[in-house]
This record gives structure tokens, C-alpha cells and sequence, in this order.
């Protein structure tokens, strides 16, 4: 539109400066002057105010879970992913190695290594290391003023103090307290006695010291935990991202069984995302696991694994399920540029041929450094090193958890 077409704007400014000056104003409050009246040589374009603007904006809500994420699992997961569902930023606070050790006996990872898992996971947004086993009133307070929390989320398990006092007592007297479903069918207490179990074959294991480390039946029976998890379409929709490659995207694929998921399965990802624009993930099955790992693996089974994969922050896809061999087809298949593997990873007694072959024929597979050495049978060696202990922590936290819920049954009428 030339100078000539807006004639009639200037004749309305002339014979009716202060109808046309009520427009203007009317007008650039409403943000239209940008975009109609901007154009016009000589006329001011009025910006709304910046206190306006940040009082439409929405403040986003800030969540706050804690725990000892000891062992990390697909439910803790799944339980940060319904707190961040609460807000819009998750905050997670992650007790230390001292307080774990004063409270509940010894930690199976330190703290570096929850750290790394809990801050590898797509829902968190921020860790605090230092949160207290219970939240007192003041380390509440500080997390409405310092971290700016709006409410503390924890699950609908049992949470008290060994003279009753509720650890989220206080929370819920401040009503910033909301509550989630807990992930049925899966704990750390389980995993201990999966783990107890399932090296049950060896009747004598070493522990770190290499000294023998003797199991009775006693211990083994009561430690024998089944998997009680059914996957659904729908909790592995939750968990993935829902979007593809894009054009031209440079694909990197990684396999393995990413059993007791670790510190180090998160590093190694967290490398292997670095190479590309979206990294797949090849995840054996059970079958494939036990015959090349041995018969008392894997300790978590094909989707409890692949949920724990998919939870983390730099996987876009997973295929469940994946060949032990990496073929042309596959590779052909889901357009992948480039296989890695980790110089970290457990031995495989029965392996004829090298699963690597046809990659490295093509030239496209790399060799990563692994950034941590610790292993699934690793992480196995600290529990038997310590079975004692954890079997009575295992005993007491089951009679709690079935205290609990036999109460709450009770109190529900069912």
C-alpha cells in the first residue's frame, strides 16, 4: 500500500486529530499498530508496557519430589513423570550416602551415581543434593523461598519415621502437599531379592574382596521376587517422545541389555546421542540375555528394561527386542549412519561370531570410551557383599509395605 492509497488516514488526522488520536492510542494498546498502522511513514507505533506483559504471562509451577532412588527403577520413572505432570518444572531432592546409611543401611550406588541417573532422566528439570530424609519445616521453607516450590509431591506408599511422625507431614499441613499413584509391582526391595535369587546358582559368590560369600535356602526362598509388571501400549507412550527423525537426521544406533539400569548405561547414552541428531536403541530379549550373559540373567525383563531406557533423556527411540547380530537390514532399515559400542561391557562366554561385523564391513561403527566401569554384575556383587544387611532391610520394608496397605484396604471398605 503506497503513500498515496492511505490518503484518507492523513484527511482523517487533519479534520479529526482527536477521534484519530483515540484510535491510535485504542489501537497500539491492543497491539495493532504493528501491524497495520506501523507501516505508515511518520505515524508512533506504541508498545504495551513490559509490567503488562509480564503480568499476562502464566508463572510456571514449580513441583518437588525426593527420595534415595537407590537402584533406579522404571517406577521411580514413572513417578517423577507424574510429578512433572503436576507442574510445569520438576525439582528433585536426593538424599545423601549419610543419611541413607543412618536411616535405611547402605546405599547400593553412591551418590554420584543416583546423581547421574536421576539427573539423566527427561522429567527432571533440577537436583538438589543435599534433601533431608524428612522434610522439616525449615528445609520446607527454604524450598518455597529459595527454590521457589509451589507443592511437594510424593507417592501414595508409606512414608513415616520410626516413632510414626509422617515425613510429609508438614507439607500437608502447608496444603502444598498432592499425592500420585504409586508404580505397582516393582521396588528396589524387590530388586534386591531378584538379585539375591537369581545368584542363587553359584551357592558360593565373591564379593568385592573376593572373599566367599555363603547364601543359605533361608535367605534364598524368601528373597525370590517374580516380576509382577504387565506392559501396556499406554505407559510406553508416556514414556516415549513421540517424534521421529527429521530429514536428513544423522541416526546413531547402540545395543545391549541395559540390565539394573546404571550411571554407566546413562553415560554411555549421553556419549552416543553426542554423535548424532537421534540415537535408537537396539534392546536384547530375555532369551538373547540369558544366552549370552548366563542363565541368572537379566535381572529385569525385556520391558521393564526398555521403559528404563526410554525414560532417559537423550534416547529418542528404542526397538524392543533387537537382534544379538546388528544385520544390513537393520541397519537399512532404520536409516542408521553410525553403530557404537562400549569398551565397558559384560563378558559374553558364548559368542561365536562377532554381532559387530557387518558395521564395521561398512565402516560405520565406532568404538566409545566408557566414561564409568560399572557393570550389571558389578552393581549384583555390592548386594551380595552385603546381603545380610539387605535382606533384613528387604524383611522390614515388606512387613511395613504390607502393614500399609492392609490398613489402607481396610480404611477404603474393600
Amino acid at each position: 500500500m503506497d503513500y498515496e492509497s492511505r490518503s484518507w488516514i492523513w484527511d482523517g488526522v487533519y479534520y479529526y486529530p482527536h477521534l484519530f488520536g483515540g484510535i491510535m492510542v485504542t489501537a497500539a494498546l491492543l497491539g495493532l499498530s504493528r501491524s497495520y498502522f506501523g507501516g505508515v511513514v511518520g505515524l508512533p507505533s506504541l508498545l504495551l508496557p513490559c509490567s503488562l506483559k509480564k503480568k499476562s504471562e502464566k508463572r510456571r509451577v514449580r513441583v518437588y519430589m525426593d527420595g534415595c532412588f537407590d537402584l533406579m527403577h522404571y517406577g521411580h520413572a514413572n513417578a517423577l513423570r507424574q510429578a512433572k505432570a503436576l507442574g510445569d518444572e520438576l525439582v528433585v531432592g536426593l538424599v545423601n550416602d549419610e543419611v541413607i546409611m543412618a536411616h535405611k543401611g547402605p546405599p547400593v550406588l553412591n551418590m554420584e551415581e543416583r546423581l547421574t541417573l536421576v539427573s539423566g532422566l527427561k522429567w527432571v528439570d533440577e537436583v538438589i543434593t543435599d534433601a533431608p530424609y524428612a522434610i522439616t519445616e525449615q528445609f520446607m521453607n527454604r524450598l518455597f523461598t529459595e527454590y521457589k516450590i509451589d507443592y511437594i509431591i510424593h507417592g501414595d506408599d508409606p512414608c513415616f519415621l520410626p516413632d510414626g511422625t509422617d515425613v510429609y507431614g508438614f507439607a500437608k499441613k502447608a496444603g502444598r502437599y498432592k499425592e500420585i499413584k504409586r508404580t505397582e509391582g516393582i521396588s528396589s526391595t524387590d530388586i534386591v531379592g531378584r538379585i539375591l535369587f537369581s545368584l542363587k546358582d553359584p551357592k558360593v559368590c565373591e564379593d568385592h574382596n573376593g572373599n566367599d560369600v555363603q547364601l543359605n535356602k533361608e535367605i534364598l526362598s524368601k528373597s525370590s521376587h517374580i516380576s509382577q509388571f504387565l506392559p501396556t501400549s499406554r505407559r510406553i507412550v508416556q514414556f516415549s517422545n513421540g517424534k521421529g527423525p527429521g530429514t536428513n537426521a544423522r541416526i546413531v544406533y547402540i545395543d545391549g541389555a541395559f540390565d539394573l539400569f546404571h550411571a554407566g548405561h546413562v553415560e554411555i547414552l549421553k556419549r552416543a546421542r553426542e554423535l548424532g541428531d537421534f540415537l535408537v536403541v537396539g534392546i536384547y530379549t530375555d532369551e538373547t540375555v540369558s544366552e549370552h550373559r548366563g542363565s541368572h540373567y537379566p535381572i529385569m525383563h525385556l520391558y521393564e528394561r526398555s521403559l528404563s531406557v526410554l525414560a532417559c533423556r537423550y534416547v529418542d527411540e528404542v526397538i524392543i527386542g533387537a537382534p544379538w547380530k546388528i544385520t544390513k537390514d537393520l541397519i537399512t532399515t532404520f536409516n542408521i549412519s553410525q553403530v557404537v559400542h562400549g569398551t565397558v561391557a559384560e563378558n559374553s562366554p558364548k559368542c561365536e561370531s562377532d554381532p559387530y561385523e557387518v558395521p564395521k564391513t561398512m565402516e560405520i561403527f565406532v568404538l566409545l570410551e566408557s566414561p564409568k566401569d560399572i557393570t550389571t554384575t558389578s552393581v549384583a556383587q555390592r548386594i551380595m557383599a552385603n546381603h545380610e544387611a539387605y535382606t533384613k532391610r528387604n524383611a522390614k520394608k515388606t512387613q511395613s509395605e504390607k502393614r500399609y496397605y492392609e490398613e489402607k484396604k481396610y480404611v477404603c471398605g474393600d
